[in-house]
C-alpha cells in the first residue's frame, strides 16, 4: 500500500498551494465582508490550466486524475471556502455529468467550454420542495414537437450566474404516480429562463448561490443528456463525485482553522506562558491534527478508487460525513483556543466555521450519508 503522491500529484500540489497563498488567502476576508465573487482568481486558474483539470485533453481538460482534483480543491478552501466550493462545483458537479453522460458532440460543445474556463459549471437539481428528496422533482419538460418546454424552479444552485449553461433534472414523463425524470442540458440564456441572486448566507459569501426560474423555457430535444428517464440515477452517481470535492474542502478549511489556532496558541501568553504550554490546549490541537489526517486519508482513498474504476460510492458518503463533520468541531475548537479574539472577524477562524456549516448540508446532509452508508452494509 503506497500512500506516496505522484510526481504529477507533487507537482499539482506545490503549484496550488503557492497558487493559493499568494493569490486566494490574501483577499479572502474582504471578499466574504463585499459578497464579491472572484472572478479574477478563476480566470488565472484557467491560465494555469485547471479548470478542466479531471478530463480528457480533447475537451481542453487535462488529463489528469481525482486525488489531484481532490488536491485541489483542497487548497483553495484552505485559502478561502467559497473558492472551494466554486470550484468544486464547477468541476464535479458542472463538468462531470456532461463527461460522463453526454455524446461526443455534447462534450464538444458543451464541456469544452467549461474546461477553458469560458463557462463555469453548474447543475440545477435541488428544488424548494425536492432537497433531501430529490425524486420529488416538480420541474417539467414537456414535449413540444422536436423540442422540450421547461416548467419549474431550482433553488441552491452554485455558479449559475457565470455558466453559459447547465445540466438540470426534469419530470418528462409519468406512468401514474410514477415519475420520468431526465436531464437536459439548458442554455442560461435561453427565453424564459431567470436566474435570481438574491440569497442572504450563513457563509461562504462570496460564491454565487441561485435560483433558477424557467418558464417555457424551450429547448431542443438533442439537448437530452444520456438516456430518458435515467436521469435520477446519473444525479446519484454525479453526487457520489460531488461528496469526494465536499470532502476534499472540510479538509481544507479544517486545516486552515487549525494552522490558525495552533500559530495563536504559540503566540498568545497567559498565566505567564503561551497556550501552546497547557495540556487542555496540547490535547484539542493534537485532536484536531489526527481527526484532519484521518480526513485527508479517507477522502484520498474515494478518489483513489474512483480513479481505479472501482465502487466508490460508500467511501465518498464516508469521506464526506466525516469530512464535513470533523470542519465543523475543529472550526469551533479553533475559536475556543482563540477565546474572545475567535469571536471577531479580524481574526478569520469565525468565517471557517460559518463556511464549514454548509458541508453537513450540501451534496446531501449529514443523515443521507449515514442513509448511503447504511444502505451498503445491507441495512
Amino acid at each position: 500500500m503506497n500512500f506516496d503522491l505522484t510526481t504529477e500529484q507533487k507537482l499539482i500540489l506545490r503549484t496550488i498551494r503557492e497558487f493559493a497563498d499568494a493569490e486566494v488567502a490574501p483577499e479572502a476576508e474582504s471578499r466574504d465582508r463585499e459578497k464579491r465573487f472572484p472572478k479574477e482568481i478563476f480566470t488565472q486558474l484557467s491560465e494555469l490550466g485547471m479548470m478542466g483539470l479531471p478530463f480528457p485533453e480533447e475537451y481542453g481538460g487535462a488529463g489528469a486524475d481525482t486525488v489531484s482534483f481532490a488536491i485541489v480543491v483542497e487548497e483553495l478552501s484552505r485559502a478561502c471556502g467559497s473558492t472551494g466550493i466554486t470550484y468544486s462545483a464547477h468541476i464535479s458537479l458542472g463538468g462531470a455529468p456532461i463527461h460522463m453522460f453526454g455524446t461526443e458532440e455534447q462534450k464538444q460543445k458543451y464541456l469544452t467550454p467549461i474546461c477553458t474556463g469560458e463557462s463555469f459549471g453548474a447543475f440545477g437539481l435541488t428544488e424548494p420542495n425536492a432537497g433531501s428528496d430529490a425524486g420529488g422533482t416538480q420541474t417539467e419538460a414537456i414535449e413540444d414537437g422536436t423540442d422540450f418546454v421547461i416548467n419549474g424552479n431550482k433553488c441552491f444552485i452554485t455558479n449559475a450566474s457565470y455558466a453559459n449553461h447547465l445540466a438540470l433534472t426534469a419530470i418528462t414523463g409519468r406512468d401514474g404516480d410514477k415519475k420520468e425524470i431526465s436531464a437536459i442540458i439548458v442554455p442560461t440564456d435561453a427565453k424564459g429562463f431567470s436566474i435570481i441572486d438574491n440569497y442572504e448566507k450563513m457563509g461562504l459569501h462570496s460564491s454565487n448561490t441561485t435560483e433558477l426560474v424557467l418558464e417555457d423555457v424551450r429547448v431542443p430535444q438533442e439537448n437530452l443528456l444520456g438516456a430518458r428517464g435515467e436521469g435520477f440515477k446519473q444525479f446519484l452517481k454525479t453526487l457520489d463525485g460531488g461528496r469526494i470535492g465536499i470532502g476534499a474542502m472540510g479538509v481544507g478549511i479544517a486545516q486552515a482553522a487549525y494552522e490558525k489556532a495552533l500559530a495563536y496558541a504559540k503566540e498568545r501568553r497567559q498565566f505567564g506562558r503561551s497556550l501552546s504550554n497547557f495540556q487542555a490546549i496540547q490535547f484539542k490541537l493534537a485532536d484536531m491534527a489526527m481527526k484532519i489526517e484521518l480526513a485527508r486519508t479517507m477522502v484520498y482513498k474515494a478518489a483513489w478508487l474512483k480513479d481505479q474504476g472501482r465502487p466508490f460510492g460508500k467511501e465518498a458518503a464516508m469521506c464526506k460525513l466525516y469530512a464535513s463533520e470533523i470542519c465543523m468541531e475543529v472550526t469551533s475548537q479553533a475559536i475556543q483556543i482563540h477565546g474572545g479574539y475567535g469571536y471577531m472577524r479580524e481574526y478569520q477562524v469565525e468565517r471557517f466555521m460559518r463556511d464549514a456549516k454548509l458541508l453537513e448540508i450540501g451534496e446531501g446532509t449529514s443523515e443521507v450519508q449515514r442513509m448511503v452508508i447504511a444502505r451498503s452494509l445491507g441495512c
